[in-house]
Order: C-alpha cells, then structure tokens, then sequence
C-alpha cells in the first residue's frame, strides 16, 4: 500500500501504521513477553511490520505462517480421528502466551465451500478446549489477544471493489485517514464507554423493525465497548442476552455467510432463547444444518449495535460488516464470558440487520436507539 503522512513519522506505510496500533494501543505489549503471530503468508508485508515492532518493545515474537491451500488438502484428505484431533502444540502455545495477534487474508474466499460442513464441524468442536483455555485466560487478565484483515484481490472481489478502492476503504474504517488515529480510537472509546455504563442499568432490550419484533433479558449481563482492542478496523457494543429469555421474531438484511456460503434473508424465531422455526430463501438447508450443530448454536451467544459510520456497504466479511453504523446483529452460538454469557457453542455466526428504516430498540421501555442513530451518549 502507499504510504501516508501521520502522528509517527513523516511518512509510513499502511503496514507500518497497523504494526504500530496493533501493538501500541490494542494491545499493551511490554518488555519481556511472549507475542504469537498468525498470520496467511499472504498478509507478509504486514506481518514483517508486526513482527519488527514487537521486537521493538523488547517482546519475544513467535510467528506462525498459514497457507491458505492447506485448508483445503487437510480438509481433503483427514480423517474423522484427524479431523477431531485437539493439537497439544496449539493448546500449549495458547495456554502460555501473553499475547496473541491474528493477520487474516485470502485469496480465494470460496476455498471451503464445497467441503462437507460436517468435517467442519467436527474440526470446530476439536478446537472448542483451546477457545475456552483462550477465553478464561483472557477473563483472568493473563492473555489479551487482537484480530485484523490484511486486503487481497480476492477480500476486494467479494466486495464488489477494485482493490485500490477497497484498500481505501480498509484505510478509513481503521480511521487511518486521521492526524492521530490512537486518538481517534480513544475518543470512540471513550463515547462507547457511556452508551455501555448507561446499558448496564438495564434489564430488558426489545428489537423493532421490518418483521422483527425481538425480546430479551440482559440483566446482571455486561455490555462490551469495543474501540480497536481486540478486532481492528472495531465499532459495536455487545453483550450476552440471558440464555433463555430471547423470544419473539427476527427478519435480517443482510445474508449470513457460512464457509464461504451465503445464506439469504434469514427469519428466525426464537422460544424461551431457542430458534424454535427458520427459513432461507437461498441456502435454507445448510441454516438448519448450522442450527443443528450442537445444543448452543440454536440460541443466541451475542447481542450487539454496530457503531462505525466509517464502514459503509457490506462487505461480506464480518470483520468489517458487523460493525456497520445503522446496524444490529446476533449471533448464534458461544458467548462471549466478558459479557457474561454462558452459551456454549462450536460456533459463532454473526448475522445482520439494517436498522436505518423504521428501526428501534428499547430498554426497559425507554426507546434509545432509532432509525440507526443511538438517543443517548449524546
């Protein structure tokens, strides 16, 4: 990418610029600590950055290279015992790192639609040990880790761009565009931080709109502000409704994207926080194929507002799109323990709806979120 004037120097690159907030701001690496780096090889240039400014702070990188293609012959040939094989060497590295920073790419975003979701599944289930050893360490402060997009010609394609112009708009989301982007960001944080403290206050949300009218408990649950720590571009709030409260009917927009698969205009409707009736008019059965994954992925594990203006169209990767300003998501499967979900799930998929038309959320009974825009925190 080309370089741009900003806060550290009189010129760096895009890549120089990430490597910088990544280790600076979303994450506070110190002297002395043990940094993992993964990352497809074809986000190489961001990953040199990465790994030249942890070595910077004084930290100990450990990079771990990824090829796309492999998915595809390990897929291909592995398996049932492979495939729910839980890798000692992931676990190790997971239960003894400080930090982890995870660069995604691709360059063919349709590699896995053709394999069996089963195999996936499987695969997601062996890994479920090693999420959990991630998130309860992450809960007692002893990891913190971040995730970001690295953009390729076909992440650009599948957004319908040029890839000059989707580097633009990776650039803006991130708020790389800005004099000070830290500063940026910390400004968010600070504006989430009031939408979230006044959430907290709440025990009940309920989601009007286009063939949606949604309830669910929140009370004794945590809203999350998410300002760049953890997924850079960032931009949502979110909690864990209370497990068995979501009830009522739910309408998306936007389509749920599943290995590379898009499942359309998805309606769900839920019975004491459990999808009791679904459909799809594209891709409806492999939708009740993800509902039956296992007993947490037919409720809700997350609740959340999108709050970055900056990211404008779908995408199709939902990095970027569940943080769309003017949107709301859920999704089914695993909570998320900062937020005080318990939902125990293989998975979690995101899916989207715009709120922009005619849409409202309430808690208890106090309308503070309409037609995209939030009431308060204002």
């Amino acid at each position: 990418m080309v370089a741009h004037q900003c806060l550290y120097g009189d010129f760096l690159t895009y890549e120089q610029q990430v490597a910088k907030i990544l280790t600076n701001y979303s994450l506070t690496i110190q002297p002395g600590q043990e940094v993992a780096i993964f990352g497809d090889v074809a986000a190489k240039p961001l990953l040199k950055e990465i790994y030249a400014e942890v070595l910077r702070l004084g930290a100990h990188p450990t990079l771990v290279p990824m090829f796309g293609e492999f998915k595809e012959i390990y897929f291909k040939y592995a398996s049932e015992k492979q495939l729910s094989h839980e890798s000692y060497i992931s676990k190790a590295l997971y239960s003894t790192t400080d930090h982890i920073i995870n660069v995604w790419t691709e360059t063919n975003t349709k590699r896995l639609s053709a394999v069996d979701p089963h195999k996936i599944t499987m695969n997601q289930k062996a890994n479920t040990a090693i999420i959990k050893t991630l998130m309860d360490r992450e809960a007692r402060g002893e990891l913190s880790w971040t995730l970001t997009v690295y953009p390729s010609n076909s992440l650009a394609q599948e957004a319908s761009m040029s890839l000059l112009d989707y580097n633009d708009f990776v650039y803006k989301a991130c708020h790389l565009d800005s004099d000070d982007p830290i500063a940026d960001w910390k400004a968010i944080s600070d504006h989430q931080a009031t939408i979230c403290e006044w959430l907290n206050t709440k025990k009940k949300l309920h989601f009007v709109g286009e063939d949606t009218d949604l309830t669910m408990s929140i009370d004794g649950r945590t809203w999350v502000n998410c300002d760049g720590k953890k997924n850079f571009p960032d931009g949502e709030v979110f909690t864990g409704p209370v497990e068995d409260t979501v009830n009522g009917t739910i309408r998306f927009t936007y389509p749920l994207i599943y290995l590379g698969n898009e499942i359309e205009d998805v309606r769900l409707t839920f019975k004491d926080g459990e999808v009791v009736d679904s459909s799809a008019t594209k891709g409806e059965a492999l939708l009740k194929q993800v509902l039956e994954i296992d007993e947490g992925s037919k409720r809700v594990g997350e609740i959340a507002i999108g709050t970055n203006y900056g990211i404008t169209r779908f995408t199709k990767h939902m990095l970027f799109d569940e943080k769309i300003g003017g949107t709301m998501h859920l999704a089914l499967g695993r909570s998320i323990p900062e937020s005080g979900g318990t939902n125990m799930s293989a998975i979690h998929l995101d899916i989207l709806k715009d709120m922009t038309n005619g849409g409202k959320v309430y808690a208890d009974d106090e309308l503070f979120y309409e037609n995209g825009k939030f009431l308060i925190g204002e």
